[in-house]
This record gives C-alpha cells, sequence and structure tokens, in this order.
C-alpha cells in the first residue's frame, strides 16, 4: 500500500511565536552588523574625499561612497523591517499570554463559583434568621433572669442616700419592714 500511496509525510510543528522571533532578531543583527560595517567604510570614504584634490579621483571615491550609501540604505531598510517583524509578533505572543491568563482566570473563576455553590446550598438564609431570632429571645430571657435576680425585697422607693448615709435608716427599715417588732434604740 505504501507504494501506491506513498507515506505519510511527517510535518514538523510549525515553529513558536518565540522561536520565529529569535530567528527573526538573530537576522536583524547581523543586518545591523553589515550596517556598522557600512558606516565605518563611509567614515573612511568621507576622510579620502577630503585629503584628495577635486578631480576624477575624489569623484571616483564619492561614487564609491554613493555606492556604500545605497547599500546602507538597503541594510537599513531590511533591518527597520525585520525589528517591526519581531514587534508584530512580540505583539502576537503577548496577545496570547493574555488569553491564556484569561482562561486561567476563568477556569478558577468557574471552580469557586462551583464550591460557592455547593457551600451555599449547606448555608440557607431562613435558618440564618431563625439561629438569630432564637439567639435575640435567649438574650431577652436573660436580660429578665438577670433582672429578677438583682430586684430587691421590700426596700421602700423612698428612702434616699443621705438617709442611708446619717444612719437615720434603722427607724424606716424596722417599720417598714418588720412593722410588728417592737423598735428598742
Amino acid at each position: 500500500m505504501k507504494r501506491i500511496f506513498g507515506a505519510k509525510n511527517n510535518k514538523e510543528p510549525p515553529p513558536s511565536i518565540q522561536d520565529a522571533s529569535d530567528r527573526i532578531n538573530k537576522r536583524g543583527d547581523s543586518v545591523e552588523d553589515k550596517v556598522k560595517r557600512l558606516d565605518a567604510e563611509l567614515c573612511k570614504y568621507k576622510d579620502q574625499i577630503k585629503r584628495t584634490r577635486p578631480g576624477p579621483a575624489q569623484e571616483a571615491i564619492k561614487a564609491r561612497a554613493i555606492r556604500v550609501l545605497k547599500q546602507k540604505k538597503m541594510y537599513e531598510g531590511q533591518r527597520d523591517m525585520l525589528y517591526n517583524q519581531t514587534f508584530n509578533l512580540d505583539q502576537v505572543s503577548f496577545a496570547a499570554e493574555g488569553l491564556k491568563d484569561a482562561q486561567q482566570t476563568m477556569t478558577a473563576l468557574k471552580s469557586a463559583n462551583k464550591e460557592l455553590k455547593g457551600m451555599m446550598k449547606t448555608v440557607k438564609i431562613q435558618d440564618i434568621d431563625n439561629l438569630q431570632d432564637d439567639m435575640m429571645d435567649l438574650m431577652d430571657e436573660s436580660s429578665e433572669i438577670q433582672e429578677t435576680l438583682g430586684r430587691s425585697y421590700n426596700v421602700p422607693d423612698d428612702i434616699d442616700e443621705d438617709d442611708l448615709l446619717g444612719g437615720n435608716f434603722l427607724p424606716v427599715f424596722r417599720t417598714t419592714i418588720f412593722p410588728c417588732v417592737p423598735y428598742t434604740f
């Protein structure tokens, strides 16, 4: 069968964005090196033009300098194009990372939402309200008990602080609490 239809070609996976960006950066760096080399050559021609007298020799040097300048401009254009491609790849990479982060965030939110729903099934607002009402009732009963226990027995309401501090409270106390007991002081 393989002879008739041929064997399946194993295709290489496409390069990642980082691989493509690295490759283009490498090419951009090599073009940048060429631009620097041409700059040095232009400086050399500029010095030669200054040293030579006007005439055919100077014109020949100018022609070579113009040719080198054209090469430099071409390489600068290629370098800028390569760096623009790298910039575009970096933008795509940033967008892809942003989408991965968004997917991860959505997964985490879905998981948290599911967990919260499970917890909310066990907690009912009516149960909480009932519990709060029961607690309020218990607190009210406790206050009533404390109030009852703190009540004073048969102490007349007309005793004031001066009577208590002056020692005049005993006759009032005897006649109001124990009226049938004789007073002997």
